[in-house]
């Protein structure tokens, strides 16, 4: 029996995911570092905690990580955040949910003020029960941290709830508890990735899956 949905947020029910690779290279420029765009891209999905390692040095990261972090941080909110979009039909696919008796939980790797906001982009505020984001926990994705709080918050065991995201971190994070996963392509990713990660359907996007809800694991 489900009686919950935990959604990502960033490249799951906001298109947000670009905007993040462009932020993050600015970023990265900024401090004369420069990357492959693509190989930016490849690790969307993760937190600045977890991001920035993969392009940083130990020493680096002691020296001046958690100032890149911040400095991402805000260049996203002052140069990007007005350019996410919500993907079609989110408000519908929760209105949906929440008619079946289930509830629903945010759960993001992204930082609270950009939580809320994609919230109130997606005309979802009154449809959520809880929300946790980097800023409530110890680790992002791919790190189950935040799909641990998420289950708390929900009082529901992993069996009991379906996690939605559109990266592969997203499913390893919830894989790790053992939290089932329909994967997302509206953030970017082959769907093959997703796959082999582990994810236990897959959906073009949040419309798709509103569609197509009852051949889902959401209707289980």
């Amino acid at each position: 029996m489900i009686r919950a949905a935990i959604f990502d947020l960033d490249g799951t029910l906001v298109d947000s995911n670009e905007l993040h690779v462009l932020a993050w290279d600015e970023t990265f420029r900024h401090y004369g570092k420069e990357f492959p765009l693509e190989q930016l891209r490849k690790q969307i999905g993760k937190g600045g905690d977890q991001y920035l390692p993969e392009f940083l040095s130990e020493a680096e990261l002691q020296k001046f990580g958690a100032e890149v972090d911040a400095f991402r941080g805000q260049i996203f909110k002052k140069k990007y955040l007005s350019q996410v979009r919500p993907f079609p039909k989110v408000r519908e696919l929760f209105e949906k949910i929440r008619g079946e008796e289930k509830k629903i939980a945010l759960a993001s790797s992204g930082k609270e003020t950009e939580v809320r906001h994609y919230e109130k982009l997606a005309d979802i505020s009154g449809l959520v029960d809880c929300m946790t984001t980097v800023d409530q926990v110890a680790h992002s994705k791919p790190l189950a941290d935040v799909f641990i709080a998420s289950l708390n918050l929900l009082s529901v065991a992993p069996n009991e709830a379906v996690a939605i995201g559109d990266t592969p971190y997203d499913v390893a994070a919830a894989k790790k508890i053992d939290l089932p996963v329909i994967g997302l392509l509206c953030g970017g990713f082959p769907e093959q990735s997703l796959r082999d990660a582990g994810a236990v359907s897959i959906f073009r996007d949040p419309a798709d899956l509103l569609e197509r809800y009852y051949q889902s694991p959401l209707a289980g």
